[in-house]
C-alpha cells in the first residue's frame, strides 16, 4: 500500500515532483491519493502559499482523470475556483496598468506574472512616477483605499492599495526597489528594458528575463530568506528557455552590488532542480564559481524552502553593503545601514505583540 503523505515536507516534495518533474507524477500521486478531504485541503493551502495551485493540481487532474475519480473531482473543483480568481485579477491588473500608463505613470508588472498559469496573492508593480501621482491615479480612477504603511514600506517607497472588486492587494514600488529602497539605477531598468507579454489575450508590460531573476533574488536572498516552489519552477523555466543574457544579468546586478546573491540564487535553483530531474539547469562557470553556497544549505520549514540567515544571509548583506559603499553610492549605503535597526525593531515588536507588521 502506498505511503500516505504527512506534513509540509512531504507535501512540498510532492508539489516539487508535480511541477518540476511531471514524468515522476506517479510517484507523487501514490501519496496524494491516500489523503482524506481535510488533508487534501491542507495540501492545497500549502500549494497556494507556494503559488503552484494550478500547475500542481492540473498535473494531478490529468493523471487521475480515469484512475481516481474522487481525487480528480477535488482537484478540478479547486482548479475552477483558482482559475476564476486569476481571471478576475488579470482583468483588474490590465486596467490598472493601462490607466497608470495613460496618466503618466510608466509601469512594469513585477513578480506577479512570473508564476503563470498561477498567480500570486497580490499584484506587484514598479513605476518611475512620483508617489503623489501614483496615489492620485489609484484613488481617483479606481476608488482604491491606501492601506496603512509600515516603516519599511515608507523607506522603500512602497504603497499597498485595496481596489473594490479585487481581493488581491495592489502593491506599487515607486522609483525604488530593495528592502530599504536602496536600488534606484537598477530599478529603472525594470521600465527601460521592459518587454510585452500577452496572457489570456491581455497584454502586460513585464521585466526582461534578466530583471525577473534580479527581482526574485532581491525577494529570496535579501528580504524573505526563503524560496517557494514557484521560485524554483519559474527560474528553471526562464533559464532553460535560453533567453537569459548572463552578461546583461551581471551588468544589472552589479548596479546593486548583488551579483554574488544572484549567482547564489541560481545555484540553489539548479541544485534543487537536480534533486527532481537528475540534473540541474545549465549555468555559466563563473555563475557557479561565484555562488556563496548552494542547495545543500536550504531546508523545508514553516511552509517554505528556507535559506539560513546566519551566517549565509548575513554574509550576502555584508557583501552588498561593501560593494555599494565602494561604488560611492552614499544614499544607498545609508539606507542599507538602517536594515539591522529595522530587523531589531521587528524582532522586538514580534516578541511583544506577536506581529512585525508595523515594521516591515
Amino acid at each position: 500500500m502506498p505511503a500516505q503523505l504527512t506534513g509540509e515536507k512531504q507535501y512540498i516534495h510532492a508539489q516539487s515532483l508535480l511541477t518540476l518533474a511531471p514524468s515522476r507524477t506517479a510517484e507523487a500521486l501514490s501519496g496524494v491519493a491516500e489523503l482524506n478531504e481535510k488533508q487534501f485541503e491542507e495540501f492545497v493551502l500549502l500549494a497556494d502559499s507556494n503559488h503552484v495551485v494550478v500547475r500542481a493540481l492540473q498535473t494531478l487532474a490529468n493523471a487521475t482523470s480515469d484512475k481516481n475519480q474522487q481525487l480528480n473531482t477535488w482537484a478540478q473543483a479547486k482548479l475552477d475556483v483558482e482559475k476564476c480568481r486569476i481571471q478576475n485579477a488579470l482583468r483588474h491588473l490590465h486596467r490598472i496598468c493601462a490607466e497608470l500608463d495613460a496618466q503618466g505613470c510608466p509601469v512594469t508588472v513585477i513578480k506577479t506574472l512570473e508564476h503563470w498559469p498561477d498567480l500570486g496573492s497580490d499584484l506587484d508593480l514598479y513605476t518611475t512616477a512620483s508617489d503623489d501621482r501614483v496615489c492620485h491615479v489609484m484613488t481617483s480612477r479606481f476608488k482604491a483605499r491606501i492601506e496603512p504603511r509600515s516603516w519599511g514600506d515608507r523607506l522603500a517607497h512602497k504603497w499597498n492599495f485595496a481596489v473594490p472588486g479585487l481581493p488581491e492587494a495592489v502593491e506599487i514600488h515607486v522609483q525604488r526597489l530593495g528592502q530599504t529602497g536602496e536600488h534606484t539605477a537598477m530599478a529603472r531598468r525594470f521600465v527601460t528594458r521592459q518587454q510585452s507579454r500577452t496572457i489570456d489575450g491581455l497584454m502586460f508590460p513585464v521585466p526582461a528575463p534578466e530583471e525577473s531573476i534580479i527581482v526574485a533574488t532581491l525577494q529570496r536572498m535579501y528580504r524573505h530568506f526563503y524560496f517557494r516552489v514557484c521560485d524554483i519552477v519559474n527560474t528553471a523555466r526562464v533559464v532553460e528557455s535560453g533567453v537569459v543574457d548572463f552578461a546583461e544579468l551581471k551588468r544589472g546586478a552589479d548596479l546593486g552590488g548583488i551579483w554574488k546573491g544572484v549567482c547564489t540564487y541560481l545555484k540553489i535553483v539548479s541544485d534543487y532542480t537536480a534533486q527532481y530531474r537528475g540534473r540541474g539547469i545549465d549555468l555559466p562557470h563563473d555563475v557557479v564559481s561565484t555562488a556563496a553556497f548552494g542547495g545543500d544549505k536550504v531546508y523545508v520549514q514553516a511552509r517554505f524552502i528556507r535559506v539560513p540567515i546566519m551566517p549565509q544571509g548575513a554574509a550576502l548583506y555584508t557583501e552588498q553593503v561593501t560593494r555599494t559603499a565602494l561604488r560611492g553610492d552614499v544614499p544607498a549605503t545609508f539606507r542599507l545601514g538602517l536594515l539591522p535597526y529595522l530587523a531589531s525593531a521587528a524582532a522586538i515588536s514580534y516578541k511583544l505583540t506577536g506581529s512585525d507588521k508595523g515594521i516591515w
